[in-house]
């Protein structure tokens, strides 16, 4: 059963402490917002951008966001001088725009966003976690990302379960965030850029987080 804009909005801001203030949008009107945010002067600027795919940036409130994704159904920006982040997911019918606060991460925080953004419409879920492998592009897409990172035996065997429908299935909706989380890695813009941000503005705490991050995926690859 689909709900409302504000109850929508106030269960993302729930879900994720970071996320501060949000948007609905239809087409580029703006049904609803918190009342803590107005980007009335943005928001047909920012759509124009998300429908061209081109923007290295976007500006909302006289504040500059560097793209780091820009896709049919996912937008993530962050601002390289602290002020925060601009998360969106939209469908056919709405649009959803966040704004999370300097500490918030982005490339999350879209998935809390695309899922407020299904409680919109009583469609179905284009990953349902209770369907069959291969039944969906979404789902076929996710499946071929798990086969090129795998072993031909390996995929193999994934390929078999798949079939059978058997319920130690990885579930499809992991498999598509998994997926998106390695587009960003690759993406140049992507966590590349927030290394190389973080390392230029020398922030110790950051650097010795990944540091860790970086030792403990070497032991669990064993490289």
């Amino acid at each position: 059963m689909p709900i409302d804009p504000e109850t929508a909005i106030a269960n993302l801001i729930q879900s994720d402490p970071h996320i501060i203030a949000g948007a609905v949008l239809k087409g580029k009107e703006i049904i609803y917002t918190t009342d803590n945010w107005d980007i009335s002067g943005d928001a047909s600027r920012i759509c124009s951008s998300w429908m061209g795919k081109s923007a290295q940036f976007i500006m909302v409130s006289g504040v500059k966001y560097s793209v780091l994704q820009m896709e049919d159904e996912r937008l993530v920006a962050m601002s390289y001088k602290g002020d925060g982040s601009i998360v969106g997911a939209k469908n056919d019918d709405h649009k959803i725009i966040a704004y999370l606060d300097p500490d918030g991460y982005g490339p999350t925080a879209v998935m809390d966003v695309q899922r407020a953004l299904t409680s919109l419409s009583d469609e179905v879920v284009y990953m349902d976690a209770n369907a069959q492998l291969g039944q969906s592009d979404a789902q076929v897409e996710g499946a071929a990302s798990a086969e090129g990172a795998a072993s031909a035996e390996g995929a193999a065997s994934a390929e078999g379960a798949a079939s059978a429908g058997g319920g130690s299935s990885v579930d499809p909706q992991l498999q598509g965030e998994i997926k998106a989380f390695l587009d960003w890695i690759k993406d140049s813009e992507g966590l590349v850029g927030y290394i190389n941000y973080h390392l230029q503005q020398n922030n110790t705490q950051i650097i010795s987080e990944l540091s860790k991050i970086y030792s403990e995926l070497r032991q669990i690859f064993g490289v």
